[in-house]
C-alpha cells in the first residue's frame, strides 16, 4: 500500500508538471496605439495649442493633416513618436487627420478623424504691407506689417512671424508702435530674388486677442541700385551692380536753418509723384519763405519732406546749395533717376551737419545691428 500511494504521488506530480508545460504560451503582442489632441470629433477646439499626434508603444511613419483641401505643416520629434502643427489653427475650421503608427512584429495602426476648431470673439490680422504682393524693390527695402488694432503681446506675435528668403539672411523685427512691426536684415538684400512673408496668426493667442487669419505675399528683391550724395561736391553718383551709371550735378538744402538742411544718412526710396505738390510746412501765404509748387519727377526720401527732384536752376546745380532740403537735378537726369528707382533703393547722403533720424521715414539702416535689434519683442541687447 505504501509503495502504490508514493506512486500515485510521483504520477501526480508528473502529469501536474507536463500539464504545466503544455499550456505555457507568449501574450499575443498589441500594435501601437494613437492618440490625437484634440480629439476627433471635438467641435470648440482650441486654436493655440495646435494640433498633436502621439505614438504609443510604436513610431509614427505617417501623417497627414489637411484643412481645407491642403497640407497643414508639421514635424516629427527625433524619437518619431509626437507630431505637432508648426503653428497654430484656423478659428471656425475642419481639420482631417490620418496617421499611422508601426512597430516590428505586429499590424500597423491606423486612425483617422476630424477635428473642428472653435470660432473666436476679440481678434485682430494685418491690415497692410509693404512691400505690395509681387513688388519688385531695391535691396534696402525693409517690410513693414500693420495690424488692424494694438497688439498685446508682441513676442507672441513676433515668433509667429516668417520669412523665407532665396537667399537666407540674418534679419530682425523691431517693434515702431502697437500696431506696427518693421523687418530688417543685418545686411542689404542679396539682389535678383524672391522673398516670401508669412504672419501666422490665425488662432494665435497674443493676450487678450487672437489672431483672425494668416497672411502671406511674396517680393522680388531687383537689381543692385545705390546712390551717393555728396552735397559739400554736389554731385550725385548712381551704381548699379557696382558700376556707375549714371552722374548728375545735384544742389541741395541752403542750411540757412535746420529745417533747410539736407539730412545725411542712409536714406532709402519710399514713393515717387509726377508731380508732386509740395507746401512749405508751418507757413501761411504770404509769410516769409512760404511756397506751392509742382514738382516734376520727384522721389521721396524721407518723411521730413526730402525728395530727389526735377529743378531748372542748373546754374546751382554742382555748384552751390540753394534748396528747401530736397536733392534737386536737371530735368532730364531727375527724369532718369525717377524712371530708374525702386522702392528700397538706398540714396546714401553725406557733408551736412544733420543727421537723418532712423524713424524718419524709412531711416531704419541708420541704426547698427545690435541697436536695431534691441526693438525685438524677442531679443534683448544690452545698452553698450
Amino acid at each position: 500500500m505504501r509503495r502504490a500511494v508514493l506512486f500515485c504521488v510521483a504520477l501526480a506530480a508528473f502529469v501536474l508538471a507536463c500539464g504545466c508545460g503544455s499550456v505555457t504560451a507568449e501574450t499575443p503582442a498589441t500594435p501601437p496605439v494613437v492618440r490625437v489632441w484634440p480629439p476627433f470629433d471635438s467641435v470648440q477646439a482650441r486654436t493655440d495649442r495646435g494640433l498633436v499626434v502621439t505614438a504609443q508603444g510604436g513610431t509614427l511613419s505617417q501623417v497627414l493633416v489637411t484643412q481645407g483641401g491642403e497640407p497643414v505643416p508639421g514635424r516629427l520629434d527625433p524619437s518619431r513618436t509626437t507630431w505637432r502643427t508648426d503653428w497654430t489653427l484656423k478659428p471656425a475650421s475642419e481639420y482631417t487627420v490620418t496617421a499611422t503608427a508601426v512597430r516590428e512584429g505586429v499590424p500597423a495602426a491606423v486612425t483617422m478623424g476630424r477635428v473642428r476648431t472653435r470660432p473666436l470673439p476679440r481678434t485682430f490680422r494685418v491690415a497692410a504691407t509693404t512691400p505690395l504682393p509681387g513688388e519688385t524693390v531695391g535691396i534696402g527695402m525693409p517690410i513693414i506689417l500693420d495690424f488692424d488694432r494694438a497688439v498685446p503681446d508682441r513676442a507672441a506675435v513676433e515668433r509667429a512671424l516668417e520669412v523665407t528668403a532665396a537667399r537666407p539672411v540674418e534679419g530682425a523685427w523691431r517693434w515702431v508702435g502697437d500696431t506696427r512691426v518693421v523687418y530688417r536684415p543685418r545686411a542689404y538684400w542679396a539682389p535678383r530674388q524672391t522673398v516670401t512673408v508669412t504672419a501666422h496668426l490665425a488662432g494665435l493667442r497674443a493676450g487678450g486677442l487672437y489672431g483672425g487669419a494668416d497672411t502671406t505675399f511674396s517680393f522680388t528683391v531687383g537689381r543692385h541700385q545705390i546712390s551717393t550724395v555728396d552735397t559739400k561736391t554736389h554731385q550725385m553718383v548712381v551704381t548699379r551692380d557696382g558700376e556707375p551709371v549714371q552722374r548728375m550735378p545735384i544742389s541741395a538744402g541752403m542750411a540757412t536753418t535746420r529745417e533747410y538742411t539736407t539730412t545725411s544718412g542712409v536714406h532709402l526710396t519710399m514713393e515717387k509723384g509726377n508731380p508732386v505738390r509740395m507746401i512749405s510746412p508751418g507757413r501761411e501765404e504770404g509769410e516769409p519763405g512760404y511756397y506751392d509748387l509742382m514738382i516734376d519727377h520727384a522721389v521721396r526720401i524721407s518723411d521730413s519732406g526730402e525728395y530727389v527732384h526735377a529743378k531748372d536752376n542748373v546754374w546751382a546745380q554742382g555748384r552751390e546749395n540753394v534748396s528747401h532740403g530736397c536733392v534737386n537735378a536737371g530735368p532730364g537726369r531727375a527724369a532718369w533717376f525717377y524712371e530708374n528707382s525702386l522702392r528700397g533703393d538706398p540714396v546714401v547722403i553725406t557733408g551736412t551737419d544733420r543727421p537723418l533720424a532712423w524713424d524718419n521715414g524709412w531711416g531704419f539702416w541708420q541704426l547698427s545691428w545690435e541697436k536695431w535689434r534691441q526693438g525685438s519683442a524677442l531679443v534683448r541687447v544690452p545698452e553698450r
